[in-house]
Formats: structure tokens, C-alpha cells, sequence
């Protein structure tokens, strides 16, 4: 820094003309300095933010797997968590709800859930109607495919002004998209598809991991 100092031309015409020499190396050493010393205040005045910013929701929106603990979860109660930045919805279905399902079919656009984009194949495999690895627990991301907004859910069957035969599922009201309680889409609305379904693993009875399949689960246990 002091070299640059003394090579500086305009250091030099100031000594020519005799006014007090601008020693450039030490301005930009003590101009340096400035900057370091308020960027470490701005550091300790960040300290309380960071550490009140929950690691885990760090976790979550770089796409690490979450997990729920569904033991107190009833029958008709939602929890909703946070995956990629995405709500996930985890119901517990009722076993009347159960049961209208297979009613729905000749209402919905893709009953079957064909497009295999929608979910993984794994909840499929034992009724495809309840798009679960456990028909009562249904796990979905809770943004309709319309234009991303959320739908509310409607999980009781009874009456509703948007449908009189309702059977329990999720409706939005920005543009009248229809879901019922496996997330499967109605026809003749905005929505193109069915809700989806991340992919999602039981660590035991009662703890759900959203994020991972079951099979990277069991190769990661093995590992």
C-alpha cells in the first residue's frame, strides 16, 4: 500500500508544487478499514435476526426433508407444514370420507390419478382412489393447480353453496377449483390437474418425513 503511495503521479505534482503530499496508500488503507469495521457492525447488529431465523426453516426451503408427528392428529384435522417453500397439508381422513370417495369418480377429470407427474407411484399401489400410503392419512401439497393459490378446505360432507352433493375436500375461491379429499380434481373447473403429492416416507407409526421416498429411506438405512 505505501509503494502505491509513493508511485502515485498525483502524489508526486502535489510535492512539486509544494502542497502537503497525498499519501493515497494510507487513504485507501484507512477508507478500507472503514468499510471493515462497519461491515462487522452491521454483523453484530444482524446476530439476533440469524439466530432468530429457525435453522430448520433455512432447511426447508433448500428442499431438506421435514417431519410431522401425527399423534394427536384427529380425524377431519389438517396439519400443515412447510416443504421447498410449499405449504403440505397432512390430514387425517374420516372413515365416512373414506367411503364417498369411490363415489367421485364420473365428477373428476383424472379419478385414477394417470399422470404419473402428480405423485409418486408408491401411493398408488393400495387403492389409488385415496392417493395415500395410509388411506386414513392423506399428504398433499396444499396449492391448487390452477394459479398456485390455496384452497381452503371443506372436509365435512354436507351442503355447500359452490356444490349440494358435497363430499369433503378442498375448494378454491379465487377461481372456483374443486379438490375432493384426496385431492383429485373436478371437471369443469379452472384446475388441470389433481393436487400433488410429494414424496413422503413413514419413519414409524406416527412420524411422517416429507422429502423422501421410502425406498431412499430404506437405502440410506442401510448405508
Amino acid at each position: 500500500m505505501a509503494n502505491q503511495g509513493v508511485n502515485d503521479p498525483h502524489h508526486a505534482a502535489a510535492s512539486e508544487s509544494g502542497g502537503e503530499p497525498v499519501n493515497h496508500g494510507r487513504r485507501r488503507f484507512l477508507t478500507a478499514t472503514t468499510a471493515v469495521v462497519g461491515a462487522i457492525g452491521a454483523g453484530f447488529v444482524a446476530v439476533p435476526f440469524i439466530k432468530s431465523w429457525n435453522p430448520s426453516e433455512r432447511a426447508k426451503l433448500a428442499g431438506a426433508p421435514v417431519s410431522a408427528d401425527i399423534t394427536t392428529l384427529e380425524a377431519g384435522q389438517r396439519l400443515v407444514l412447510e416443504w421447498r417453500g410449499q405449504p403440505i397439508w397432512i390430514v387425517r381422513r374420516t372413515e365416512e370420507v373414506l367411503q364417498a370417495l369411490p363415489t367421485l369418480d364420473d365428477r373428476l377429470r383424472d379419478p385414477q390419478s394417470t399422470n404419473k407427474e402428480q405423485q409418486p407411484e408408491y401411493v398408488l399401489e393400495g387403492n389409488p382412489e385415496y392417493r395415500s400410503i395410509k388411506p386414513e392419512i392423506s399428504v398433499l401439497v396444499g396449492l391448487c393447480t390452477h394459479l398456485g393459490c390455496s384452497p381452503e378446505m371443506k372436509a365435512e360432507i354436507r351442503p355447500e353453496p359452490f356444490d349440494p352433493d358435497w363430499k369433503g375436500g378442498y375448494f378454491c375461491p379465487c377461481h372456483k377449483s374443486k379438490f375432493d379429499m384426496s385431492g383429485r380434481v373436478f371437471q369443469g373447473v379452472p384446475a388441470p390437474i389433481n393436487l400433488l403429492v410429494p414424496p413422503h416416507h413413514y419413519e414409524n407409526d406416527t412420524t411422517i418425513i416429507v422429502g423422501v421416498d421410502p425406498s431412499q429411506s430404506n437405502s440410506q438405512g442401510a448405508a
